[in-house]
């Protein structure tokens, strides 16, 4: 189980986390002139935070004890598609690009859901995670319709 302090910690990075994509996606619909950039910007942040989301279960795989050894391979392999998706969505055009990163958020903590059930992705985790990528899914779909 997590500490209290790195909880809370968790939870006050990953909302500022978001501030990124919510302010990407609100220039991409509002500011005239800097919706290319803004669109440009919010890919290349999502690409980059679906990469931190793969790096997570890398993390765990090298921290697991012994009982959940089995389930390495799984996690290295999540630990290691984010981040290929990641990249094949910079080399899309812009909407279908944040089109592919809005689902792979939300695939990704589905995923974490079914290894919450099988224990080996905290409880306390997976709540931030859905709040996080609901959130950012959100955002990059909002952009992707501007």
């Amino acid at each position: 189980m997590m500490e209290a302090a790195t909880m809370r910690l968790a939870w006050t990075l990953g909302l500022l986390g978001l501030l990124p994509f919510a302010g990407l996606a609100l220039v991409a619909l509002a500011v005239t002139g800097w919706h290319e950039w803004a669109m440009m910007a919010l890919r290349g942040y999502g690409a980059v935070i679906l990469s931190f989301l793969g790096a997570v279960h890398w993390g765990l795989a090298l921290r697991a004890p012994e009982s959940e050894v089995p389930a390495n391979r799984q996690r290295l392999s999540l630990g290691v598609l984010p981040a290929l998706v990641g990249w094949a969505a910079l080399l899309l055009p812009l909407k279908s690009g944040l089109w592919l990163l809005a689902a792979t958020v939300i695939a990704v903590a589905a995923v974490e859901q079914w290894a919450s059930l099988r224990g080996l992705v905290p409880g306390p985790y997976l709540v931030l995670r859905w709040v996080l990528s609901l959130s950012a899914g959100a955002c990059l779909l909002a952009a992707a319709l501007a």
